[in-house]
């Protein structure tokens, strides 16, 4: 009896390996198809720019509000923290705020944003497109699919998850600026020379590599379930939500990967 339970036990282990593997495989399969359809003529530029604008510029308004806030809070608990320990250090944090937002909190959480607003509408866009055969319609028509629909939203993404990062950056300093200034009586140019004194380069590009990959991550993760969408609306429902949850997790799980990647090679 106990040696059938450990062989179930096994098998089921063993059956959630093969499927977990299986699923990475059929992910990648779809990574190298958008890479290899993303350099084939036609390149259908105004899809592309018209992605940019969706994925980019409408996201603007909900990543700098989040991330300004962020930069106030993280300002006004570092200032509290380096006070008690040592009177008038807050004067630091201005260095703190930038290393802590370059390196990690801008680029996840416009990630984690971008995985919200861009990853549901990608999943739900094309998963309804799939349920009512217009993917079907479109290989009819001799036209790929995957060049159609998912490399215009993947260089969308990977072009504008950076140039986001890039502007939530100024942002969230501003935003610990903001509450330096206001809160702990810390001087715009003492905050500014404190940045300038202890953040590298490699602060902030460490922050720009991630978001390139985070946003590889969301497009294609998106697109995939749009593309395996099945089961009417509540199939598309179904995929909007594993989209979002997929990208989030894989956006936190690859996050410190990417890290201790980064800090081996520097």
């Amino acid at each position: 009896m106990r040696r059938s339970t450990l062989i179930m036990k096994f098998s089921d282990a063993r059956y959630l390996f093969i499927n977990a593997a299986e699923g990475i495989g059929r992910y990648g399969i779809f990574f190298r198809d958008t890479i290899v359809w993303m350099f084939r003529p036609p390149f259908d530029v105004k899809n592309i720019v018209i992605q940019m604008l969706e994925i980019g510029y409408k996201s603007i308004p909900v990543t700098t509000i989040t991330v300004f806030f962020t930069g106030m809070v993280m300002a006004y608990q570092l200032g509290r923290v380096t006070d008690t320990i040592m009177s008038g250090s807050s004067v630091f944090i201005g260095s703190g705020v930038a290393i802590a937002m370059f390196r990690e909190l801008c680029p996840v959480l416009t990630a984690l944003l971008l995985a919200g607003r861009v990853g549901s509408s990608i999943a739900a866009e094309i998963g309804t497109m799939k349920v009512t055969e217009q993917i079907d319609a479109l290989r009819t028509l001799l036209a790929e699919p995957v060049q159609y629909l998912a490399v215009p939203r993947f260089i969308g993404c990977l072009v504008m998850t950076p140039i986001l990062t890039i502007i939530t950056d100024i942002v969230g300093v501003l935003g610990g600026a903001f509450i330096a200034f206001f809160s702990l009586g810390i001087t715009t140019d003492k905050y500014v020379d404190n940045i300038l004194q202890y953040t590298t380069l490699s602060d902030f590009t460490t922050g720009l590599v991630k978001s390139v990959f985070f946003g590889m991550e969301i497009a294609i993760i998106s697109c995939y379930q749009g593309f395996n969408t099945a089961g009417g609306a509540e199939g598309v429902g179904r995929a909007t939500i594993q989209a979002v949850v997929k990208s989030s997790m894989m956006i936190l799980i690859s996050d410190y990967f990417l890290t201790y990647l980064i800090r081996f090679f520097e």
